[in-house]
C-alpha cells in the first residue's frame, strides 16, 4: 500500500487566518495559498506514491524515464509540503521574540543579537530567485548551530539535516496579491507576525 500524506491543519481556522495574517497576506491569499497551493503538493505526493508502486525500475535512464520523473517530482512536492507546514505553524503571532526564550538565546549566541539575525534572515529571503524560501534552520548534522539559508524553489540549496524553524515563502503567490513586487515589505510584515511561542516549541522538540 502506498504511503498516504495528509494536509496538516493550521493552528487556526481559515476564517481566523484571514484576521491573524491580515498584515502578511490578503484574505484571499491566506485561502488560496493553503487550500490550493499547499494542498496541491499533498495531492501530488499521494499521486506520486501511487505511481511509484508500479513504475518500471528497469526503464530508468539519465535522459528520461517515468521512474526518474516520479523521483524528481517527489523531492519537489515533499519539500513544498513540509516547508508550508512550518510556514503556517509559525505565523499568527505578534513578533515578540521574548515569547520564545530558548530559541532567542540560541539566536543571540549564534548571530550576536536578534537584530543581526533579523537583518541576515531578511537578506537571505530577499535574495532568493522568483521562487524560493528564506529559512532559519538548525544544522543538526554539521555545526550544531542556527543558520539562515536561502533555498531556490523548494529544495535547491537546502542543507542536509537542517531543521527548519522559521520559513518565509517568497514564491510570488505568497505576497503579490497584497504587496505586488514589494517582497521586502512582505518579509518585514511576516517577521512582525511570527509566533515565537510556537517557534520555541519547534526548537525544544527538534534542536535540543
Amino acid at each position: 500500500m502506498p504511503y498516504e500524506w495528509k494536509l496538516k491543519a493550521r493552528p487556526y481556522s481559515d476564517d481566523e487566518a484571514k484576521k491573524l495574517l491580515a498584515n502578511v497576506a490578503s484574505p484571499e491569499t491566506t485561502d488560496w495559498h493553503y487550500n490550493t497551493h499547499h494542498k496541491g503538493y499533498v495531492t501530488a505526493l499521494n499521486n506520486i506514491e501511487k505511481g511509484l508502486e508500479t513504475a518500471d525500475r528497469s526503464a530508468a535512464n539519465g535522459n528520461y524515464s517515468v521512474i526518474g520523473e516520479l523521483k524528481r517530482r517527489f523531492t519537489w512536492n515533499h519539500a513544498g509540503t513540509l516547508l508550508h507546514d512550518v510556514y503556517w505553524e509559525v505565523l499568527g503571532g505578534d513578533g515578540d521574540p521574548k515569547k520564545g526564550p530558548d530559541v532567542l538565546a540560541a539566536i543571540e549566541r549564534d548571530f550576536g543579537s536578534f537584530e543581526a539575525w533579523k537583518a541576515d534572515f531578511k537578506a537571505a529571503s530577499v535574495s532568493a530567485k522568483l521562487s524560493g524560501w528564506g529559512l532559519l534552520v538548525y544544522d543538526t548534522l554539521g555545526s550544531q548551530r542556527l543558520l539562515n539559508v536561502l533555498v531556490d524553489e523548494h529544495h535547491y540549496g537546502a542543507i542536509w539535516g537542517g531543521i527548519p524553524l522559521v520559513a518565509c515563502d517568497v514564491f510570488e503567490h505568497a505576497y503579490y496579491h497584497k504587496d505586488g513586487p514589494g517582497r521586502a515589505k512582505y518579509i518585514d510584515n511576516l517577521l512582525a507576525g511570527l509566533h515565537w511561542g510556537r517557534i520555541n516549541d519547534r526548537f525544544k522538540k527538534h534542536c535540543k
